[in-house]
């Protein structure tokens, strides 16, 4: 996306249902209260001169679907799926290693009936008009399933504090499983991308389109940009979804994660022209193959539902997602809570497009918490403070 948060996506010159089955536990997993912090390492500031400072990886454990945004009051804000799937959680820090060690806010649950009861999945906050939006996925209590987009705002300068007010459900053409919404803005409109199954067609997801008349409403048409296709997109099941848009080199990029959540998730990349109309399907081109995959190396697995930011330097594009750290995974992939969030260097190839590389190894800072082994989905909630406090 941007390099700061509230400014719009502006080209350089020179990302039945997708996710499946029925939580069994209450409670997926401890994931703060098991683990110690990752220690943060030193700020960019003291990095070798035109260097970012090496990042820690894990950067935050047991937070899926993670979302990172460098707003121009000089935080990086943070905010990911816990994975007892109840909560919208929220951390900030001045740097990204000061991530890892951020107090952690709770700033909306999940309601005990009713809408918004179940299934809080892949939150995102985003800078709107001067107010702070909070785009996440949920479901009723009582029909775990029936999953759609859901939208808070808060009017306060500051998201740790305020109001967070429900604005309602994003709707779209058709009452069916959607998620993972992403927005942004190109050349003076608003976008909103996200996941969403189309009746009558053979797939869980597709990525779609539309402008939008306000935060929490679309303006229509909606447009089908992607569907799973090839066979790297169709394996467990047939998905698209957690859209990231970074805008570089005359181009809009569009990742997208694709397949089961197991180590077969990876992700794929749309294209267009920044001069083109985004709004029609045929000026978006779509990679043949994967752009970021597991890695048997590294050792990491399951790389993807992605975002971008950019180092302190102002200069360096940050690749964010989530990955597992072992490939066999004990019965439901959405059961087990060991999706961690990881950061790394975005590269740049000559032609202009991003060079994802791959997903790179632990680092011996992240590496002392990957030593305390996996978290069990039978491990208790986990603590989180209500206080608001930055970190970092």
């Amino acid at each position: 996306m941007s390099r700061a948060d509230d400014q719009p996506v502006q080209p350089a010159q020179p990302a039945a249902p997708g996710r499946r089955l029925l939580l069994k536990g209450a409670a997926a997993a401890g994931a703060l209260a098991a683990v110690p912090a990752v220690p943060a390492l030193a700020s960019a500031a003291s990095a070798a001169p035109g260097k970012p400072a090496p990042y820690a990886n894990p950067l935050v454990r047991n937070r899926a679907d993670p979302h990172i945004r460098r707003h121009t009051d000089g935080f990086y804000y943070f905010t990911a799926t816990a994975p007892e799937y109840d909560r919208i959680i929220l951390r900030r820090s001045r740097t990204l290693n000061g991530l890892a060690t951020a107090h952690e806010s709770v700033v909306w649950r999940k309601h005990a009936t009713g809408d918004m009861g179940a299934h809080i999945w892949a939150p995102e906050m985003h800078r709107v008009g001067g107010k702070w939006y909070i785009y996440f996925a949920a479901a009723p209590a009582e029909r775990v399933w029936d999953i759609r987009i859901w939208v808070l705002e808060n009017s306060h300068p500051n998201p740790f504090r305020g109001t967070w007010v429900e604005r309602g459900q994003v709707k779209t053409a058709w009452e069916t499983f959607s998620l993972d919404a992403t927005t942004f803005t190109h050349r003076g409109t608003r976008y909103l991308a996200w996941a969403q199954y189309e009746p009558g067609m053979d797939n869980n997801t597709a990525l779609w389109l539309s402008e939008m008349a306000n935060p929490w409403t679309l303006k229509g048409p909606q447009i089908r940009l992607s569907t799973p296709e090839y066979d790297w997109e169709c394996v467990g099941f047939k998905v698209n979804e957690g859209a990231s848009v970074i805008a570089r080199n005359g181009r809009l990029f569009m990742t997208y994660s694709a397949s089961a959540t197991d180590a077969n998730y990876c992700m794929g990349l749309l294209t267009v022209d920044a001069d083109a109309d985004l709004m029609d399907p045929a000026n978006w081109s779509k990679s043949p193959t994967p752009v970021f995959t597991s890695n048997d190396t590294t050792g990491q697995y399951g790389p993807g539902h992605n975002c971008f930011t950019v180092d302190r330097d102002g200069r360096t594009d940050v690749l964010v997602y989530h990955a597992r750290q072992y490939k066999e995974i004990d019965g439901d992939p959405l059961n087990d809570p060991n999706r961690h969030t990881r950061v790394q260097q975005l590269g740049w190839k000559a032609d202009g497009t991003p060079d994802f590389g791959v997903p790179v190894a632990d680092t011996a800072w992240g590496g002392r918490q990957a030593r305390h082994g996996r978290l069990s989905s039978a491990t208790g909630p986990a603590s989180a403070t209500d206080a608001g406090r930055s970190g970092g």
